[in-house]
């Protein structure tokens, strides 16, 4: 497939405009081929009528269909082959190996939702039956189930140019619940997104899959809020910064017609180290720590970017280990240059505000956008009394709270805003502190880990990958896992339906042969 720069209203190639960017190598600064078109108003108006017009059709499909559509999407974006890998190389800076394994991923995604289309139960069917000589009052016949939205606008994330971008977790959960999706590009991989689409776009005519199930846009801010407020847009998923989910997430709720924004943001994920698993093994713990936050140049929404602990002699050794550690790690290479620019900046606020306690011995290119990984430590006092050393550096930077007592740690970790995880490392000898920190980490965080670290997110049904604000815009969501398809349903329930009139779900005679709760039980048998 080429690379053509051409937005995509449905099948449809279009560029109408004459606003045109490129794709930089940020490993050289250097343009790669292929202009690209911003969207005009014309193709938005276009884009979102046709997506209209796609949802009346696809939410009718069928669960097979559907799976089917997915599976089909998987083996193009496979058959796409070492292209895709190079492009999506050259436009991010990050290694084949790393986006070879990210393709996996995304490929494990879209068969993970087929399967769950095609077991069914994901519905939620539920069916209480008649009690007509119920007294006083008769009960009707009552009958309840998942349906969709509507069409879903998906912003590509820049750290992740497969698994949460054109085909990824957001994209994937949006068309198994049966929404037409419209993928706004990432300025940062262009070319890779464009690729993708028109691997989605071919699966979807072999599949017989309506016009307008996916359309892709390159979009400034303006034409990407003007999206967001059209009518025919019923929700958002979203992986990027704090200020970039908040406008977005204002543009949705002051709608005439509000609409749920599912915006993954801002998050340090604590990581909670306590005295007994220090000085049972500060080394080890320390090894670990610095793999874990300088992985991916730090540039993972589970970067686990700060710590507490106890300031102990046990102390002294995990920050020379930690030390040991990064000073051999050599700097990368991030996703851009403003990204590489603003971690310099945050890195260089830090130096005001705490005490750097190591950085790599190697040095940087700057004509590379490479980063140096710095630890800083603080006194918990200092850190309670500035709340800018909470904030997110995005980047491989870390922040070691140092606290007089476990008490100090639960006091620091009330402060916290929302987070997508925290962890903990801790033995026998802390069981005794365990409950008080466990249950801030709990109210704090959508994942809470006992021992290793959060980068990895591990996609199955009992992951989730959200948080309280301002990790994320809605704490009751998960954009990894089978449960992200819930953000783009909403239940509708139906009153004395006629069998042939009710969807096959709640049928008596449960043609599906799905898991059902009929009348407080739960059941595949026929009613």
């Amino acid at each position: 497939m080429q690379i053509t720069g051409k937005n995509y209203i449905g099948n449809t190639p279009s560029a109408l405009g004459t606003a045109t960017f490129n794709a930089l190598n940020p490993a050289t600064q250097e343009a790669l081929p292929g202009q690209f078109y911003l969207l005009t108003e014309d193709e938005a108006a276009a884009i979102t009528k046709k997506a209209a017009a796609a949802f009346k059709i696809y939410n009718q499909k069928s669960a097979e269909e559907k799976a089917v559509f997915l599976d089909a999407i998987a083996d193009e974006i496979m058959a796409l082959g070492d292209e895709l890998l190079r492009r999506a190389a050259a436009e991010s800076g990050l290694p084949l190996a790393r986006l070879t394994g990210e393709r996996g991923r995304t490929i494990g995604q879209l068969k993970m939702f087929a399967a769950l289309l095609r077991e069914g139960a994901w519905v939620d069917a539920r069916i209480d039956t008649a009690i007509p000589d119920r007294q006083p009052l008769p009960k009707p016949d009552l009958r309840s189930m998942l349906i969709p939205l509507g069409a879903v606008m998906v912003f590509g994330a820049s750290n992740f140019p497969f698994a949460y971008s054109a085909a990824g977790g957001d994209t994937a959960s949006a068309l198994a619940a049966g929404c037409p999706v419209i993928l706004k590009a990432h300025p940062l991989h262009p070319g890779t997104d464009e690729l993708v689409a028109q691997a989605i776009i071919s699966a979807a005519k072999k599949t017989n899959m309506p016009d307008g199930v996916f359309s892709l846009v390159f979009t400034d801010e303006a034409m990407a809020i003007r999206l967001v407020k059209d009518d025919a847009v019923k929700a958002i998923g979203f992986t990027g910064s704090r200020k970039g989910g908040m406008a977005i997430f204002n543009a949705a709720v002051n709608r005439e017609e509000p609409i749920p924004v599912y915006a993954e943001m801002s998050a340090v994920n604590p990581v909670i180290l306590m005295p007994g698993a220090v000085a049972a093994n500060a080394s080890g713990i320390a090894q670990g720590y610095a793999t874990s936050v300088t992985m991916g140049v730090g540039q993972f929404c589970t970067n686990p970017g700060l710590v507490f602990m106890v300031d102990d002699d046990n102390t002294k050794l995990f920050l020379r280990s930690l030390a040991d550690s990064v000073e051999k790690i050599a700097p990368a290479t991030m996703l851009s240059k403003s990204i590489c620019t603003a971690y310099g900046a945050g890195v260089e606020k830090l130096k005001t505000i705490a005490t750097l306690s190591a950085e790599s011995a190697l040095p940087a290119d700057d004509n590379k956008t490479e980063a140096v990984p710095h630890i800083f430590t603080v006194a918990q006092k200092d850190f309670m009394l500035n709340k800018n050393l909470s904030h997110e550096v995005f980047g491989p930077a870390s922040l070691i709270v140092l606290c007089k007592t476990v008490d100090e740690i639960c006091e620091a970790l009330k402060d916290l805003e929302g987070q997508l995880t925290a962890t903990i490392h801790a033995n026998a000898a802390d069981e005794k502190y365990l409950s008080p920190v466990i249950a801030l980490m709990k109210a704090k965080a959508g994942r809470i880990l006992f021992g290793g670290f959060p980068t990895g997110v591990e996609v199955c049904d009992a992951m989730v990958h959200g948080g309280p604000f301002p990790a994320t815009t809605d704490a009751r969501s998960t954009s990894v896992g089978s449960a992200a398809i819930l953000r783009f349903v909403r239940p509708v329930a139906y009153q004395n339906f006629p069998q042939h009139l009710l969807p096959d779900a709640l049928k008596d005679n449960n043609p599906l042969n799905i898991l059902r709760i009929v009348n407080g039980q739960k059941s595949k048998a026929a009613v």
